[in-house]
């Protein structure tokens, strides 16, 4: 099968503002919005340590991240249905830029947490990049589209923590952020290049765009994809949140080799997505979401009866996380086309509350792994909320599946 069987786009060359963007820029741009993401965590005991904190109060820095994420992306969609994808990517960038400078000369870690809650405008990248995709092709398309788009940036997960941790312990902290800065400004240069406009301009005012939401709202659908989507990438950001700590304080776990380990779920990610760029038009993109939810909640299962059999570990734990990013890599791609088909002339604002809630969702679990995991403990608690997320993922497509098979429509 072909890249998802995209129209065919007449050859066009860079600073072409009229034309899709390339599959290439696509993948990029959601990528440094992946890196910003976790690039930094096999840093955090060392920042910890040169800001004089304890470790919880710079493990805020994903959730306050997180959290932040969910608030843009809700004003991100209407903004972007209404002036555009290509300006508002522009302006985010750019703001992200400026907040990663601060980041670096962060005398405090009150000012560095401020100046790392501002870099989530970066999360723009990634929610904008799946609208242009639903602005270039229709439902199964897109999930199959969305799905090599997103098969590309888990390579970013994968390699982000590994080189960050090779930077911490070469040059210090700052260097990730460093790294960060340049990736942004090249990133930057990029979609100025080749990111033309993909959206139709709507004469409606931005006041009446935000209005249309209720349409969302009264959609069952919608939050049937919408709360599978959230659950699912739930588990996920438990994992960010918690692991650090466990990989460092309950296994011992050197910043490098944490930063290596750490890219389990996006190898079970990457195989996921190019399952997902696949399959998801010929198997059909909700049974596409059921498959993947039910490997992420039956891997933590397992994961639950190896480590209660006394059989847990760096290797079991890691190991076993990789069928956390396969299910996602299945579930996620499908699940956000499924949630941006229901309202095709609302795509970017489907796609910004949806990742608001999947956003705002992970935040709240990445800041309640911190606070169950304590010096002394196991990594139990943390595999229980994770499972305890996905298999809200299963009950969630379930309900879309009976939902369809109402409406006649096919799964």
């Amino acid at each position: 099968m072909t890249l998802a069987n995209p129209p065919a786009r007449p050859a066009v060359r860079f600073l072409d503002r009229t034309t899709p963007p390339h599959i290439m820029t696509l993948v990029i741009l959601s990528g440094v919005s992946a890196l910003s993401l976790n690039i930094f965590l096999p840093s955090l005991p060392a920042m910890a340590a040169w800001f004089g904190v304890p470790y919880a109060v710079m493990q805020l820095s994903v959730p306050l991240y997180l959290g932040l994420s969910a608030v843009l992306q809700v004003a991100l969609g209407p903004l972007s249905d209404r002036y555009g994808r290509r300006p508002v990517m522009l302006a985010a960038i750019g703001l992200f830029l400026i907040a990663t400078v601060g980041t670096i000369l962060a005398p405090t870690a009150a000012v560095f947490l401020a100046f790392r809650m501002a870099q989530a405008v970066i999360a723009t990248a990634f929610a904008l990049s799946r609208a242009v995709v639903r602005d270039m092709v229709p439902d199964a398309q897109a999930a199959s589209m969305i799905g090599y788009v997103t098969m590309g940036m888990a390579l970013v997960p994968m390699v982000g923590p590994m080189v960050g941790g090779v930077l911490d312990e070469a040059f210090g902290w700052q260097a990730t952020f460093v790294a960060l800065l340049v990736c942004g400004a090249a990133v930057g240069a990029l979609a100025w290049a080749d990111m033309g406009e993909t959206a139709a301009r709507r004469p409606s005012s931005l006041a009446a765009q935000f209005r249309e939401y209720p349409a969302l709202f009264a959609s069952r659908r919608f939050w049937g994809y919408a709360v599978c989507a959230a659950a699912s990438s739930g588990a996920f950001f438990s994992f960010l949140g918690g692991a650090p700590f466990v990989g460092s304080e309950i296994f011992g776990l050197p910043p490098s080799t944490l930063g290596l380990v750490f890219g389990a779920p996006a190898i079970g990610y990457a195989v996921g997505n190019f399952l997902s760029g696949r399959y998801s038009v010929r198997v059909g993109l909700t049974r596409m979401v059921l498959i993947g939810s039910l490997i992420l909640t039956g891997g933590l299962v397992l994961l639950l009866a190896v480590t209660l059999a006394g059989f847990g570990g760096p290797l079991a734990f890691f190991g076993l996380v990789t069928l956390v990013g396969l299910g996602n890599g299945m579930t996620l791609p499908n699940a956000t086309a499924g949630m941006m088909s229901v309202r095709p002339d609302l795509a970017g604002s489907a796609s910004g509350l949806g990742g608001a809630m999947t956003i705002g969702g992970g935040a709240a679990l990445a800041a309640l792994a911190g606070v169950l995991l304590v010096p002394g403990g196991t990594e139990i608690p943390l595999i229980l909320v994770m499972l305890g997320t996905s298999a809200l993922s299963v009950a969630a497509i379930l309900a879309v599946i009976r939902r369809n098979r109402a409406l006649g429509l096919t799964l």
